[in-house]
């Protein structure tokens, strides 16, 4: 009988075994796997309340595949909660999912559950343990608080260390649960800090920071364990360590510095030069000290350098950038740049940081600008960064490394998408405006492209060329007039804007070669058909001209002006007939009069041209222009306030304003967000 029964247990556990080798099969071959069959809720009760843990496996992964389709599952959990106690631990396992997902919908059920979990903190196998424990913390009902309190207790002091990662991991949960707990909980996490196992101490690090980031004191004797520890982490642990001791070395490591004689250069046998400073302050250099403790941090940092999560690269990086010296910083530029071979999500954080590094240690990247070439696959904002890093790193490169950035430039702003032709020309002036020499060139590479048909590329190269003149406007004087000739071929609105403002702003530079008057009258013939950008800027070109018309005319004749007639209404504007019974002397023929100037007339032409615009703005600027000139003989105000000295333009650097936010911050933050 014994071997009959033993024959048919073979038979049925071979059965077993090819039903699930047939299902495993089927699943592989099938490139579209239909959903799987629901089956009725009694038939799904039946196999839940059945003595055969086959087939309550089978009802659980019914019931855990209904719930994660968003399918109504709670009138299972009656007949779920009772296999808790189940012996195996698959059963056991899918039993607790479905408790955490449901626990608080039915709470008095849950509670149910408690002793049985209990129960499971005692078992044999420490999975087990761990699991009761993860468990018994998920339940979120506040009824519970001093029972996962004890069970952490217990935890704490258990032999396996998976059972002391899920206690360090489930006092969040119990603080979260009721804050009254914590003077307990604080007391369970300096035991786990103390740990002996870095498989422990990573998950503590992760509880103290959610629970008590400022309670740096609890830190100062488990601090050189933790640096030990700090290899041997997984990756997580690593993040949370790394940004712990962040804080813990900026409030506990105050920088120190040391006064120190500047290196001699030594002489043709090696000698260092005679020492005949004395003691001169000049000769001698601040350097920075930095604590023992911290040093021991920076290089136990230096290993995670290769780490093969971005996100503890970023880390490492921004704890050299707060807390080390230039060394320690040049050291983390290899790891960061070697992340631009990463996926472009990766690539563009790395970017980020990148760039915040750059801004600190240009002169360190120097020797990569080659990997910062931007590839057919680049996305728009990896592209952007790239231009960034190479305009900040410009200065210190060599000559041919100048050259390459500005031909890749060059390149970029003949691409198709609009965007990336305005970022690579607003490189170009940044570059220009960091380099005196190569300015000029700059100067051509932007010149060439104000005859595109690209608006957008006209634009933003007329207003980078904008910024390179008023560095000099002297030595462009012949530039003015070669963009004056292109008013003709130009329609872009800000375009011709820009051009019309530089002829103004540089009218009176050079007299030999004043050309505004002449650009002037070219543009009242059109000056009903220009946008309203070209219209004020041409109404300020007039004013300019008129203006300086004015200064010279004071210039050459020294003598007091005769009193102006009375100021004309508020109604009345230039041009128009006066009253027939005013009495006017007649004009003498030997003198000439001031507005048969063709200036003159331009002047007054314009007025009325911009008295009937529709602009109120255009309006209202006029009239401000006129009264400011309606006196010949007092300019002074107005040359104040049209002719004053623009300062200089200087376009910083678009990550400038991130200069002083820590490293990850922002959107650098975003590498640990990955996890």
């Amino acid at each position: 009988m014994e071997s009959i029964s033993r024959i048919s247990s073979l038979l049925e556990t071979a059965r077993d075994l090819t039903v699930e080798a047939a299902q495993s099969a089927g699943a592989a071959r099938s490139l579209n796997p239909r959903p799987p069959r629901e089956l009725p809720f009694l038939q799904v009760k039946k196999l839940l309340d059945s003595r055969n843990d086959r087939e309550i496996l089978e009802g659980l992964r019914k019931v855990i595949s209904m719930m994660y389709r968003s399918k109504p599952c709670l009138p299972y959990f009656s007949s779920v909660v009772k296999n808790v106690a189940s012996p195996n631990i698959q059963i056991k396992k899918l039993v607790y999912v479905y408790l955490l997902h449901y626990a608080e919908s039915e709470p008095d059920l849950a509670l149910l559950s408690i002793n049985t979990i209990q129960k499971s903190l005692s078992d044999q196998n420490p999975q087990v343990r761990a699991m009761a424990l993860k468990v018994m913390s998920g339940i979120r009902v506040p009824v519970i608080s001093q029972i996962v309190s004890l069970a952490i207790k217990k935890g704490c002091g258990d032999m396996s260390p998976h059972v002391r990662k899920a206690a360090a991991l489930a006092i969040p949960k119990c603080y979260r649960l009721d804050p009254n707990t914590l003077p307990q909980l604080l007391d369970y996490l300096t035991l786990l800090l103390g740990d002996k196992q870095y498989y422990v101490v990573g998950s503590a690090v992760t509880a103290f920071l959610e629970v008590c980031p400022e309670r740096v004191d609890l830190i100062h004797k488990h601090y050189r364990s933790l640096v030990r520890k700090l290899v041997d982490m997984d990756e997580w642990g690593q993040l949370a360590t790394l940004r712990l001791i962040s804080v813990y070395a900026r409030r506990c490591f105050p920088k120190t510095t040391r006064t120190v004689k500047k290196s001699k250069s030594k002489d043709f046998y090696g000698d260092e030069a005679s020492d005949d400073d004395g003691d001169d302050v000049s000769a001698r250099e601040d350097i920075e000290v930095l604590d023992p403790d911290l040093e021991l941090f920076l290089k136990a940092c230096k290993p995670l350098l290769q780490s093969r999560n971005s996100a503890v690269i970023v880390s490492v990086a921004r704890c050299y950038l707060d807390l080390a010296t230039p060394e320690y910083i040049d050291s983390a530029i290899g790891p960061l740049v070697a992340l631009l071979r990463s996926p472009q999500d990766i690539q563009q954080v790395a970017l980020y940081n990148i760039v915040a590094v750059s801004l600190v240690r240009p002169q360190a990247f120097v020797r990569y600008a080659n990997h910062f070439l931007v590839h057919a696959s680049d996305s728009f904002d990896i592209a952007r960064l790239k231009f960034e890093v190479w305009t900040v790193i410009y200065p210190h490169c060599e000559s041919h490394i100048r050259d390459m950035i500005l031909s890749e430039l060059e390149h970029f702003t003949r691409a198709i998408n609009p965007e990336l032709v305005q970022e690579s020309v607003r490189a170009i002036g940044r570059c220009a405006q960091h380099d005196s020499q190569a300015s000029a060139r700059c100067l051509r590479l932007l010149l060439k492209q104000v005859s595109s048909q690209d608006g957008y590329l006209v634009a933003e190269s007329l207003t980078v060329i904008r910024h390179l003149i008023q560095q000099n406007p002297q030595a462009h004087t012949t530039t003015v007039i070669r963009l004056a000739k292109n008013l003709d071929t130009t329609p872009n609105p800000d375009a011709r804007a820009t051009i019309i403002w530089l002829v103004g702003e540089f009218a009176g530079v050079d007299s030999e070669h004043d050309i505004a008057p002449d650009v002037l009258r070219i543009l009242t013939k059109s000056f009903a058909d220009e946008s309203e950008p070209a219209k004020l800027q041409i109404v300020l070109l007039a004013a300019k001209v008129y203006l300086h018309h004015l200064n010279r005319t004071k210039e050459q004749d020294p003598q007091p002006p005769p009193d102006p007639p009375p100021p004309p209404s508020s109604e009345e504007w230039p041009g128009e007939a006066t009253s027939p019974h005013q009495d006017t002397p007649p004009p003498d023929p030997q003198i000439p009069n001031p507005e048969d100037h063709p200036i003159q007339k331009l002047w007054s032409h314009i007025l009325l041209l911009a008295r009937y615009d529709t602009s109120y703005d255009l309006r209202d600027r006029t009239r401000t222009y006129r009264a400011l000139l309606s006196n010949p003989g007092s300019t002074q105000l107005a040359s104040l306030l049209l002719l004053a000295p623009k300062p200089v333009p200087h376009a910083p650097s678009p990550s400038e304003y991130r200069k002083e936010l820590p490293l990850g911050s922002s959107r650098g933050g975003a590498a640990e967000s990955k996890r």
